[in-house]
């Protein structure tokens, strides 16, 4: 699993349709308007890097609101609830 973290900037005035237009597309799990100097932030997770290429450079690119990204890859999780999930895995909570 690749998981990477897309940070862009996006047209004044577009933002809400890119986010919805993100949560929409395939190998993006979650989508969040920020403060500072970027307007939306994306987190993909996707089987492969190659997947990854595709989702930024043929999906993505096809949303003309979106001025500029950067793209960065998750090497290691150190999430909490990341950990918890995993160790619930057939639990049954008591």
């Amino acid at each position: 699993m690749v998981t990477a973290i897309i940070v862009m900037n996006v047209e004044r005035g577009k933002i809400n349709e890119v986010a919805e237009a993100l949560a929409d597309m395939e190998g993006i799990s979650e989508v969040y308007s920020v403060s500072g100097s970027h307007d939306l932030v994306a987190i993909a997770r996707v089987a492969s890097n190659e997947m990854l290429s595709a989702l930024v450079t043929r999906q993505m690119q096809k949303l003309e609101s979106i001025q500029k990204t950067e793209t960065m890859l998750a090497l290691q999780t150190y999430s909490r609830h990341a950990l918890e999930s995993m160790f619930s895995i057939g639990s049954d909570g008591a």
